[in-house]
């Protein structure tokens, strides 16, 4: 065996070690995380085991339900929760281009260049926010994502060849974590499954409110779910405010979107009773 195919050899062997040495930090770092939080914190612990692993400022992750996000499962910090929530609110973002494409969205600038103009309004809020950089991973590895990893930066930059494929990993194990979810949930028999339930009522139910109000807006309006919600982010665009801030005075009837789409109803329909044969 010559020298090059020793050398051949010692390269594969040392790329092979090291990513096994990635795959055995990823697991022992969740799964310590997951191990050593309180029940009701571990998905909040499994995000900021995800911020310790890569040179990231923070992580969410969202639950999906076909090509929009249904849910923010768990975020590190208050940025990466309110950048989850902008995403949700504007229908547009990495995190959406990710679910849409089921494919890894690396945004590595969204102060210029083509990162700002492919997301110009998020990417306005997300600079706002104080977020340069934003990598959106989708869970699952087929055509149809389960969610989204969403890691952010406060720096501009690409995210190094190695860290991406770290990130790769934290990704597969989140997305084992988010499946093992559901498959506890259809077991209830299990001892921790009260606990997951809870993961998820608390993660759904911003959102939970967001379809209640979007039902009350397609009645208001006469228009379908999607152009209901499509109403309900303009407004909360124009206002400043979130999706879910804007639901939240729907269902409380403090807040009423004027029925432009759908014929008024006859101030006389009520008196004439419910039928020809009736009246």
């Amino acid at each position: 065996m010559g020298p090059e195919q020793r050398d051949d050899d010692h390269v594969t062997g040392g790329a092979h070690s090291s990513g096994e040495h990635d795959r055995r930090r990823v697991a022992d770092a969740l799964s310590t995380a997951a191990a050593h939080a309180d029940p009701q914190q571990v998905p909040v612990s499994l995000c900021r085991a995800c911020v310790e692993l890569l040179p990231v400022t923070g992580a969410s992750v969202s639950i999906s339900a076909g090509a929009t996000v249904r849910a923010t499962w768990c975020a590190s910090d208050r940025t990466a929760a309110r950048l989850a929530e902008a995403q949700y609110t504007l229908g547009d973002g990495p995190c959406q281009s990710a679910l849409e494409l089921a494919a890894p969205v690396l945004a590595a600038d969204l102060l210029r260049g083509a990162d700002a103009r492919r997301w110009p309004v998020f990417a306005q809020e997300a600079v706002e926010l104080g977020v340069r950089a934003v990598f959106s991973l989708p869970l699952g590895t087929g055509p149809r994502p389960i969610g989204t990893l969403d890691l952010y930066r406060d720096t501009v930059g690409v995210m190094p060849e190695r860290d991406l494929r770290t990130a790769l990993l934290v990704r597969d194990a989140v997305t084992f974590a988010v499946l093992n979810l559901y498959s506890l949930l259809d077991a209830p028999d299990q001892p921790d499954s009260n606990g997951v339930a809870s993961w998820m009522e608390a993660a759904e139910a911003d959102h939970a409110e967001v379809h209640q109000a979007a039902g009350m807006v397609m009645v208001q309006l006469g228009v379908d779910p999607q152009q209901a919600l499509d109403r309900m982010r303009a407004r909360a665009f124009a206002q400043g405010r979130t999706v879910s801030e804007v639901a939240h005075d729907v269902v409380l009837r403090k807040l009423r979107f004027p029925g432009t789409a759908a014929p008024d109803r006859d101030p006389d329909e009520g008196r004439h009773g419910g039928n020809e044969e009736e009246r």
